[in-house]
């Protein structure tokens, strides 16, 4: 195979692992939330305000969790090239 003709597919590999990644990490991040008692910062926790927030703090989480995986992976990766 042609190394020019394997880059596209190589690059929707890379996609769809940081799209699996995110995700997982987005649910992680919703599981962990969970034990967060945010009736203590907010009035209705149980409301649609506060479900949105709750969504919005696993997102932001996740996302961190995920660029700090996709990260560590990639550095991972470039190790071979030091040897």
């Amino acid at each position: 195979m042609n190394p020019v003709e394997s880059i596209p597919a190589a690059v929707g590999v890379n996609g769809l692992t940081a799209i699996l990644v995110s995700l997982a990490c987005i649910a992680l991040s919703w599981w962990a939330l969970q034990n967060l008692k945010l009736d203590l910062i907010i009035r209705h926790p149980k409301g649609p305000q506060g479900k949105l927030l709750h969504l919005l703090l696993a997102i932001c989480l996740g996302r961190f969790v995920a660029a700090f995986v996709l990260d560590y992976w990639g550095y991972t990766q470039m190790l071979r090239y030091m040897f």
